[in-house]
C-alpha cells in the first residue's frame, strides 16, 4: 500500500484543517435583491467585522467573540451598504460580514483587531465560527477590491445579499472571486521520504509543502507537476487529490495532493524558494512534533492542510 491507494483515516481529511467546517445554510439558489435588509431585521443577526484584513474581536471572559450585534457594530463604523450575507445558522439567525471604517488604534480596550493567520494559529476562534469568519473575510476583501467595473470602470452595487455586484454604468455582473493554489506533498515512494520545502518568508527553521496557484487551462495534476518541477527540479508522475482548504488571505482555495516523485535530485530554484530537502520518516515525524518559532526545523502549524498532508502521509506509511 502506499499514499496513492488510500486516503489518511480520521475521516474526511478536509474537514480537520482550520477554517473548515462552515455549517451555515448559504440558501445560495434564494438570494434576493432585499434578502440583506430582510436579514438586518431579524433578531437574530450578528455581524463579522472586519477593517483592513483584521477581525474585530470582542473580549469575552477568557476568549474571545468574533461576532457582535447589529447596535453594537456600529460604534466601528460599518460600511452596511456593501454588507454581505453568509448564510443562516440555526433558528434563522442571519450572519453578515461588513467593512469597517473605524481606525483599530481607536477601538476599546474591549476589542482588539487580529489578522486572519493569527487568529488560527492561535486558537481565538475556534471551529464552526472559524469557518464563517473565512467566509466573510474573503467576501469583505472581494467586495472592496471590485467596487468599480473591471470592463468600463463604473462604479458597481451590491445584490443578491452582497453576492454580486453589478456595474451601473454596463450592467456587467461580477461574482466572487476564489483563487485556486495547488499545495503538494511529493513523496520517493522508494525511499519512503517526503520532499519539503521552506521560503524565505517563512519563520526560521520552517520546511513545509510546495505550493503554488493554478494557472488558467491547466488541470490540478498537470499544476502539480509544472510547480514541483520549476520550485525543485523533481519530475512527478502519479498526482493523487487529498483534501482542501479555505485560505482567507485574502480568498484562496488550498488544493492539497500528493504526487509521486520519479527523480531524486533536487535543483531549487533560488527565486521561489531558498532551500529544499527530502525527509525520511523520522525526520518528518520529528519536524511535526516542533513548534513553530523554535530555533530547531519544524513544520507548519496543526490547522495548515501542509501539516495534515505530512502527518497523514506519515500514518499510511506506518499501516
Amino acid at each position: 500500500m502506499s499514499i496513492f491507494d488510500a486516503p489518511g483515516d480520521g475521516g474526511e481529511p478536509s474537514s480537520q484543517v482550520a477554517f473548515a467546517g462552515n455549517s451555515l445554510d448559504r440558501r445560495s439558489e434564494h438570494r434576493d435583491d432585499d434578502c440583506l435588509e430582510q436579514a438586518l431585521a431579524l433578531p437574530g443577526a450578528r455581524v463579522f467585522a472586519i477593517g483592513d484584513g483584521r477581525v474585530f474581536l470582542r473580549k469575552s471572559g477568557d476568549g474571545f467573540e468574533a461576532l457582535h450585534g447589529i447596535d453594537d457594530v456600529q460604534q466601528f463604523d460599518p460600511d452596511m451598504d456593501n454588507a454581505v450575507l453568509l448564510g443562516f445558522a440555526p433558528g434563522e439567525a442571519p450572519r453578515i460580514a461588513a467593512h469597517v471604517r473605524l481606525d483599530p488604534e481607536q477601538l476599546p480596550d474591549s476589542v482588539k483587531a487580529i489578522d486572519n493567520r493569527s487568529i488560527y494559529i492561535q486558537g481565538l476562534v475556534r471551529g464552526d465560527e472559524l469557518g464563517q469568519m473565512a467566509q466573510a473575510a474573503s467576501l469583505v476583501s472581494w467586495a472592496r477590491s471590485h467596487a468599480h467595473c473591471g470592463v468600463c470602470g463604473g462604479v458597481t452595487r451590491p445584490t443578491a445579499g452582497g453576492y454580486r455586484r453589478v456595474c451601473t454604468n454596463c450592467g456587467k455582473l461580477h461574482f466572487p472571486r476564489t483563487d485556486p493554489v495547488v499545495i503538494m506533498l511529493a513523496v520517493d515512494t522508494q525511499n519512503e521520504r517526503c520532499l519539503l520545502g521552506r521560503s524565505p518568508h517563512f519563520p526560521p527553521g520552517m520546511y513545509s509543502c510546495l505550493a503554488g496557484f493554478l494557472e488558467p487551462g491547466e488541470t490540478i495534476e498537470d499544476a502539480v507537476r509544472r510547480e514541483t518541477l520549476e520550485e525543485s527540479g523533481i519530475r512527478i508522475g502519479r498526482v493523487r487529490y487529498h483534501a482542501s482548504q479555505p485560505w482567507p488571505m485574502p480568498h484562496t482555495l488550498m488544493i492539497g495532493c500528493y504526487g509521486e516523485a520519479v527523480s531524486t535530485d533536487i535543483k531549487i530554484d533560488e527565486r521561489e524558494i531558498e532551500d529544499c530537502r527530502w525527509f525520511n520518516r523520522a525526520e518528518a515525524e520529528a519536524l511535526l512534533s516542533r513548534q513553530t518559532g523554535t530555533d530547531d526545523l519544524n513544520s507548519p502549524p496543526p490547522g495548515a492542510i501542509a501539516h495534515h498532508l505530512i502527518r497523514d502521509w506519515l500514518k499510511l506509511a506506518a499501516s
